[in-house]
């Protein structure tokens, strides 16, 4: 399911070199719930229409003021606006290959999936709670994790009760797990 997107129509002639890396999609759609596809419109159209307009502003005031080699303003506003068409460039990319997958339409709720949110305990006893998202929404502080990471692959398809085996540097570790919720 895809939205009409405000970016289709732009290009921003950049170099490659420019453009910021984004995590490779090595042929698996790129996968994201419709809160992090929302955050990430959000974001582009904040620097479409806000941020870049002003930032191309102080820019143009800034070329007016006569010799540009060492006006700060001009020179920090022309790096401050390839930085914008970095991200705005890398937002486009990454949106226009987004499958949104809205985890509350999960048909297996009994079941680990894109979306779900797994309890589990390690065997040192220690009880976690993640979420599984797409690589652009992964962030280990909100308990959001990657669905290439090792710990989402190992709880992928698994079923409450299972004990799955998480290979870690330091050898295999098994989890527990005890809740599966979509929300």
């Amino acid at each position: 399911m895809k939205s009409t997107n405000d970016f289709d129509d732009l290009t921003f002639d950049l170099d490659d070199d420019d453009v910021e890396e984004a995590p490779p999609l090595d042929g698996v759609a790129n996968h994201i719930t419709p809160g992090g596809y929302q955050k990430f419109q959000d974001e582009f159209n904040d620097l479409v229409r806000v941020q870049r307009p002003e930032v191309v502003e102080v820019v143009s005031w800034a070329a007016g003021n006569g010799d540009r080699s060492e006006n700060g303003d001009y020179i920090y506003g022309k790096k401050r606006l390839r930085e914008i068409d970095r991200r705005i460039r890398f937002l486009t990319r990454r949106l226009k290959h987004a499958v949104i997958v809205d985890p509350k339409k999960q048909n297996r709720q009994d079941q680990v999936f894109f979306g779900a949110t797994v309890t589990y305990v390690n065997e040192d006893e220690v009880e976690r709670t993640v979420t599984i998202v797409g690589v652009d929404e992964a962030d280990m502080d909100q308990g959001c994790v990657s669905l290439a990471s090792p710990v989402a692959r190992a709880l992928l398809k698994s079923y409450e009760g299972d004990v799955v085996d998480l290979r870690t540097p330091g050898g295999v570790v098994s989890l527990e797990i005890l809740d599966i919720s979509y929300r």
